[in-house]
Parts: C-alpha cells; sequence; structure tokens
C-alpha cells in the first residue's frame, strides 16, 4: 500500500499495488530499487542509469535479457 498525504485534513491518499501493477508496472520496481539504493548524491546518480520497461519491448538489442515474473 502506497501512502501519500497532502497535509490538509483528511488528506491521505492508499493507492494498492494492484493498481500500481494494473496502471504503472514499472514503477513498482522503480520504487523498489530507489528504496535501496543510498539515499544521497551517489543514489540519484546510480538511479538515473536504471531503465526499466513495462513489457519486453526495449532498444537494447545488443543485450539479451530475461524476463521477469513478478
Amino acid at each position: 500500500m502506497q501512502l501519500r498525504y497532502s497535509g490538509y485534513p483528511g488528506g491521505l491518499r492508499a493507492r494498492s499495488y494492484g493498481a500500481i501493477l494494473r496502471k504503472h508496472p514499472e514503477r513498482l520496481i522503480e520504487n523498489a530499487v530507489r528504496r535501496m539504493l543510498p539515499k544521497n548524491r551517489l543514489g540519484r546518480q546510480m538511479l538515473k542509469k536504471l531503465k526499466v520497461y513495462a513489457g519486453t519491448d526495449h532498444p537494447h538489442h545488443a543485450q539479451q535479457p530475461k524476463p521477469l515474473e513478478v
């Protein structure tokens, strides 16, 4: 469950992981990796290099990535 709070009374918004997976499946992986990285300049640089694609199509033809079942 992902929570956001706007700062106003009653401003707590919750979104289930199932809803995020249906709408933006790549964001689940990006958020998981972001939380594992260090919270400094190095972590931000590493996160910029991360590329996550929702489907099997990608522009990296030299690599042979295998699909990850989530």
